[in-house]
């Protein structure tokens, strides 16, 4: 886990730096994708603040405490991080897929060579896979989680096979078959 930290209007101390480091890496166990984090500790006229933002594949969990002491109001945040990491862990273990009906699907790859006219393509791997019965809003929480660029499901709502695809702009395309 990656933490930046910025101090305002204190001195930058080693020993504060740490000791965040040492609290912010007991959330590591709880999300296991890559994490990228801020951190900000600041002195205000009568009390301490410390805030965490934390980035993970594109959700944002943040927090902030403030007390009289720097370590104490480190160690506030650091509950309330680990509350709102567990609440976001426990939300993405419910997520159950709709009931119905799991499709088996088959990938083919071919080779490039054997696009001549003169053969037939040549298949190089196969795959098969289960297609699970989701959302379109299901189906995107899973491409958030997983770092593929494509998701082949069952649409629970019209019961057909579409594919929800990552752009490169970052956003979301979704092919949706029509019959003739």
């Amino acid at each position: 886990m990656q933490v930046s930290v910025t101090f305002r209007h204190m001195e930058p101390s080693e020993a504060l730096k740490s000791y965040l480091f040492e609290r912010a890496s007991k959330l590591v166990k709880y999300i296991d994708k890559p994490m990228d984090s801020q951190a900000t500790l600041t002195v205000e006229k009568f009390r301490q603040k410390a805030e965490l933002v934390i980035n993970v594949n594109g959700i944002r969990i943040a927090g902030q405490e403030s007390h009289e002491d720097m370590y104490a109001a480190i160690d506030l945040l650091m509950e309330k991080m680990e509350r709102q990491v567990k609440k976001y862990r426990e939300k993405i273990r419910r997520h159950k897929p709709l009931p119905g009906k799991e499709i088996r699907w088959r990938r083919e790859i071919y080779s490039e060579e054997s696009f001549d006219e003169d053969r037939e393509p040549l298949v190089i791997r196969s795959e098969h896979y289960f297609v699970k019965p989701m959302s379109v809003d299901e189906a995107a929480m899973q491409m958030n989680l997983s770092q593929q660029d494509f998701l082949v499901f069952n649409n629970a709502g019209t019961q057909s096979v579409n594919v929800l695809y990552r752009r490169k702009d970052g956003n979301y395309g979704l092919i949706v078959p029509q019959s003739a």
